[in-house]
């Protein structure tokens, strides 16, 4: 009999950015040994399948603990390279084009990595990302809202000689306890320095974070953001704006903010007319990279391509670009959609 012509084959993952990503929640544990080896650093678990097992969590602070403690592995301009280049070259396989990324000074400053150490390897990383992955980027410092508003202050002023190289300043870790207020004043010197200002709000904290984040801090985005649902006045708020709203469905289950990817509230926050994103905010203990959560939520919630190209869509409404940019990335979504639909034809 003859052969059967050969398949077409599957399309590449849908364009998209990812706004969403901790630097440092990107590090699998192959390159965890492989720097703890290069640097003389004893990790507390014998092999890489121990280490994997370690990732089950069950709620924020306990994924904190283990990733906090795996940091100690990062010590050189070349750690820090060889972190950021590592996650550019999986997210480039993901569809990903552009990626604003996430990084801790703190956590570094802290154990006596210095921070131009840190800014200097992010930095070769990113300026290469273009022509060695066909990335755009931007770096996001965020405080560790957990330490001290005064840490926070501390650490911007020592990132001044570097904010040529960073877009916005942003708030992470440890939610509960530590509201957005509490960093009012460095987020008003950010502004003043021009920067842009994001924050995490919402996520196991509650609305009335959002609100603080917006009303104080002055967000241009909001981070996680699904704990929003619960507040009417704050969903119309934020649609009516147009506040992006960060999301990253698998990291939700994992830290236990969502029971089951099934009950998401993603597909309500879009039909409010939210500007959602997905992300994947520490995918190698979240189980997942950005296009692993586009399956994931396809699958779970049943979204057609359509929502899944507007998701897309948001990321690049939502990115920090110039507008030429973003409308050649915009483009980039339309040439998709023609080529799938050339595959299933």
């Amino acid at each position: 009999m003859p052969s059967s012509p050969p398949a077409a084959p599957a399309p590449a993952p849908l364009p998209k950015a990812e706004l969403h990503l901790h630097i440092e929640g990107t590090l699998e544990p192959e390159l965890a040994f492989a720097l703890a080896e290069r640097n003389g650093v004893t990790l507390p678990y014998a092999t890489r399948d121990e280490l994997r097992r370690a990732y089950s969590f069950t709620d924020l602070q306990s994924f904190l603990n283990l990733y906090y403690a795996l940091m100690a592995v990062l010590r050189t301009e070349d750690d820090f390279h060889d972190l950021a280049d590592a996650y550019l070259t999986r997210a480039r396989a993901q569809g990903i084009r552009h990626a604003e990324i996430f990084f801790d000074p703190q956590a570094h400053t802290a154990r006596g990595v210095s921070l131009a150490t840190v800014i200097n390897g992010l930095a070769r990383a990113l300026d290469a990302a273009p022509e060695r992955h066909g990335i755009t980027t931007r770096l996001i410092m965020c405080f560790l809202r957990d330490e001290s508003a005064e840490s926070a202050l501390a650490t911007f002023e020592a990132a001044r000689p570097h904010l040529d190289r960073i877009t916005a300043v942003g708030l992470d870790s440890a939610e509960v306890g530590h509201p957005p207020s509490k960093f009012r004043e460095v987020y008003a010197l950010a502004r003043e320095a021009g920067l842009k200002c994001v924050a995490h709000a919402g996520e196991e904290g509650p609305p009335a974070y959002v609100w603080e984040a917006l009303d104080i801090l002055g967000v241009d985005r909001v981070d996680h953001g699904v704990r929003s649902m619960e507040d009417e006045r704050l969903v119309a708020r934020l649609a009516a704006e147009r506040t992006p709203l960060t999301v990253c469905p698998l990291s939700n289950v994992r830290l236990r903010v969502i029971d089951d990817l099934a009950d998401h509230p993603l597909p309500a926050m879009l039909d409010a007319g939210l500007l959602v994103t997905v992300n994947s905010d520490d995918p190698a203990y979240f189980g997942g990279y950005a296009d692993d959560n586009f399956t994931a939520v396809r699958d779970a919630l049943h979204l057609d391509d359509a929502t899944l190209r507007t998701l897309a869509r948001n990321s690049f409404h939502a990115a920090f670009l110039d507008e030429t940019t973003r409308e050649k990335y915009l483009k980039e979504i339309d040439a998709h959609e023609e080529a799938a639909g050339a595959h299933q034809g």
